[in-house]
Formats: C-alpha cells, sequence, structure tokens
C-alpha cells in the first residue's frame, strides 16, 4: 500500500465530513458554530495577579483561535457536506449508466477512480458500509473497506481491460488481509482474471469478481429492491403470507446479489444443519444460516 500524504486539521474534518451522509455535515457545522461561538464570546479578565499571566495568556489565545475557527471550521464542514452530496450523486450517476448499458462498454470507459465509486457504490447497495480509503493512485493499494455485522473485508480495485488481473494481485490482499486481520477480501476488475489467480483464491474467503460478474451483481441488487416495493405494495392489500414466504424463501446472496438455495452442511460442527448457499457455488461461497 501506498503512504498517504500529511494532510491539514482542516483537510481531516472535510475528508470527515464527506464521508459522512451530507446532512450529518450539516448539523456539525452548526454545532461547531455554537460551540467556538460561545469561547469567542467569552470574558477574559485583564487585570490578574503576575501567578495569573499565564492563565490569561492561554485564555486570550484561545479566545482568538475561537473568533477565526467560528467561522472557518463550519464552512469546511459545509464543503465536505456538498462533497458528500455530489459524490453520492455521482456514484449513483455511474451505477445507473452501467445497469443500463447491457453491452458493458459503459463499465470498460470508466477510469480508475470512477470504477471505484462504481464498486463502492455496488458494496453499499449489498448492505455494507463501505469507506473509500484512497489507495494512492491507479490501482495502488487497498482501495474500499467494507464492513458489516461487525466484519471487515478489504477491496482491491482493478481497472485493467487489456490484462488480465495476476496472481501477484491476489497475493498481495491476502497478505493485506492477514496484517488488518479482516474476515475476507475481494478483487474487483471490469476485465478478467489468470487462471493462477483462480487457483491461489480457492479456499482462501477471497472473491475474485470480473467484469460480467459485477455486471450480474450491479443488475442483480438494482432490480431486487424495485421488485421487492412492488411485491410489498400488492401483498399488503391482497396475501401478506404470500409475500413473507417469498423473501424467506429466496434470499439473495450477501456477497454476489445471486439467489441462493437451501442445502446441508456435510461436515464441520454445522453438519447436518440447513443452510442458504449461493446458486454461483464454487465461484461464490455466500452463505446464509436459516434462523
Amino acid at each position: 500500500m501506498s503512504r498517504r500524504k500529511n494532510t491539514s486539521a482542516f483537510e481531516d474534518l472535510f475528508g470527515i465530513a464527506a464521508m459522512l451522509p451530507w446532512w450529518v455535515g450539516c448539523v456539525l457545522a452548526v454545532f461547531a458554530y455554537v460551540v467556538l461561538h460561545r469561547y469567542a464570546s467569552a470574558d477574559v479578565p485583564t487585570n490578574v495577579s503576575p501567578g495569573q499571566v499565564g492563565q490569561m495568556v492561554v485564555g486570550q489565545m484561545t479566545k482568538a483561535l475561537a473568533f477565526y475557527g467560528q467561522f472557518i471550521v463550519p464552512l469546511v464542514f459545509l464543503g465536505g457536506a456538498a462533497a458528500s452530496f455530489f459524490g453520492r450523486r455521482k456514484r449513483e450517476g455511474i451505477l445507473r449508466d452501467t445497469a443500463g448499458d447491457q453491452s458493458g462498454a459503459t463499465m470498460r470507459a470508466l477510469n480508475w477512480s470512477d470504477f471505484e465509486l462504481l464498486v463502492g457504490e455496488a458494496f453499499r447497495m449489498r448492505g455494507f458500509s463501505v469507506a473509500e480509503t484512497g489507495g494512492g493512485g491507479a490501482d495502488g493499494g487497498i482501495d474500499l473497506e467494507l464492513r458489516k455485522g461487525g466484519e471487515t473485508f478489504l477491496v482491491q480495485c482493478k481497472q485493467w481491460r487489456a490484462y488480465k488481473v495476476s496472481v501477484n494481485v491476489v497475493r498481495e490482499l491476502f497478505g493485506v488481509m492477514a496484517s488488518h486481520g479482516a474476515t475476507g477480501g475481494f478483487v474487483v476488475t471490469s476485465g478478467a482474471f489468470s487462471p493462477d489467480a483462480r487457483t491461489f483464491a480457492e479456499g482462501k474467503n477471497i472473491e475474485l469478481i470480473d467484469g460480467s460478474a459485477l455486471k450480474f451483481m450491479i443488475d442483480r441488487v438494482r432490480t431486487a429492491r424495485p421488485e421487492m416495493v412492488s411485491v410489498s405494495r400488492v401483498s399488503n392489500r391482497a396475501e401478506p403470507h404470500l409475500h413473507t414466504t417469498a423473501l424467506l424463501t429466496e434470499p439473495t446472496c450477501p456477497r454476489c446479489g445471486s439467489a441462493m438455495a437451501k442445502r446441508i452442511a456435510k461436515q464441520g460442527s454445522k453438519a447436518g444443519r440447513a443452510f442458504w448457499g449461493c446458486t454461483a457455488f464454487p465461484k461464490c461461497r455466500g452463505v446464509r444460516e436459516i434462523e
């Protein structure tokens, strides 16, 4: 992974606000102004005894910093909120355009940064909390950090159209997973993977998602939500039991969005117990427990 360049406190605040929902950044801006304005308006005594001069100087400096900060810090938070809002719009637009192009040409034409935005949005729609870590440029380091159910997953995005992703990329991710204590990882590419890469990933809780699999995942997740809303509206008027049964008998895979089927565990501590297994197995090893 490449090192991140040093940033100032204001840049860090901007980055935090940009990662949060836009309205949270607006709330933080208001809160920062209220707190800093209180310190900027506070009275600092000037006639003090010799032993309190240091305390007076600190008070004056704090008041001066608060005076300027009450305007600068809220503006930084508001700038981050704007970046969050427009960034969200951009990600949704990229995903919508990609899903609407059945040929896959739109995905292949994306630059590396937009490709990472597309992948992040696809995982958000699958219920993951996504942090865009900024791997350091085109194909540098870990690009996304996913969290779901208390577990952490790492993602490397490879916007390679002319070359197959080699086994070295998968080995690198496996090493970073071990050092970070991650539950699993994903390597996502708009192209394809070499046979050695696929062989190395087997049994290591690393999922390789090529261009066609990513397109399928996006289409599956996008169509699943409107269908649920549509069925829900019908079922509420007529047969609510059918809606509930349909959702329970046909869950989607938490990893690739494919349909799932009931299977029986043949070995391990859960041998003999039923579970939901991805129909794309062995390409995808996603599972869900049956409660």
